[in-house]
């Protein structure tokens, strides 16, 4: 009789629930056998339901490679909400029917798990762009003018002309074909890279902002309004990268200038 390390070793090999050899343990009476068939019947079943989910992501993409359309840009923006730094974008383009395991909107993943999951996409994708509009032009145009900026600029920034672009909830006066997704980072795979490249392009930036200003945790909010963020405000007062339209640092400026 095999030991229970040995089945072990053989079950990490099983890939399909309709293995025969789960048929053959089920004779098999001792508890630390059946807790290995267990736990080796949920993983498979858990990689069945995160391929179905990453398949569904695929959806958009498909119907363009259907159509002999290859090279599809995911964009997306992280960075509309800070009181502080920039808004962030990127534009990706993965390989034809490309699947990262956990790769979803990036607000849905953990912090844990954003590094890896970049490096993932990093590693598989075609083509990478990267947009970024300071708090000055953030000021100067509105974020929502700013953002459709930083997104022309990544696609801009991409090696490979892409033949279509896959936007969240947004239109860009690019002369390239588009489709505007409401809530596309939870529903494409190509936007959910962009958003994991943003996220972390942006994160990363804001962890250097927090040497150059500490006192407001940046690090930590990424320029959000947090209780630690507005009591760094009081205390220190307004950085370059703060944006000047944006309340409470609107008020701020404007109480300052009334007392001159």
């Amino acid at each position: 009789m095999a030991t229970i390390k040995e089945i072990q070793k053989q079950l990490e090999q099983v890939t399909g629930l309709d293995d025969p050899f789960f048929k053959a343990l089920a004779h098999d009476e001792r508890t630390g056998v059946k807790k290995l068939v267990v736990k080796r019947r949920k993983a498979i079943q858990d990689e069945y339901e995160e391929d179905a989910r990453l398949e569904k992501m695929l959806c958009y993409e498909k119907d363009f490679y259907a159509q002999g359309i290859k090279w599809i840009a995911g964009i997306d923006e992280v960075g509309r909400g800070p009181l502080a730094g920039p808004v962030v974008a990127a534009a990706v383009i993965l390989p034809k029917n490309s699947k990262i395991k956990g790769l979803n909107d990036s607000k849905k993943i953990s912090k844990k798990k954003h590094e890896t999951i970049y490096q993932e996409v990093l590693k598989q994708a075609v083509a990478i762009g990267i947009g970024i509009k300071d708090n000055q032009v953030i000021d100067e145009v509105n974020i929502y003018e700013a953002t459709k900026l930083a997104m022309i600029e990544a696609v801009g920034n991409l090696k490979i002309t892409p033949q279509h672009l896959l936007i969240d909830a947004m239109k860009l006066d690019l002369q390239i074909p588009q489709t505007s997704i409401i809530k596309g980072d939870a529903n494409s795979l190509s936007i959910a890279a962009a958003s994991i490249v943003a996220k972390v392009t942006r994160d990363r930036m804001m962890t250097d902002y927090d040497l150059t200003y500490p006192g407001y945790d940046f690090a930590h909010n990424a320029g959000y309004g947090t209780q630690h963020h507005l009591e760094g405000l009081k205390r220190r007062g307004i950085t370059p990268i703060h944006r000047k339209t944006f309340e409470p640092i609107k008020s701020m400026i404007e109480k300052t200038e009334d007392q001159k």
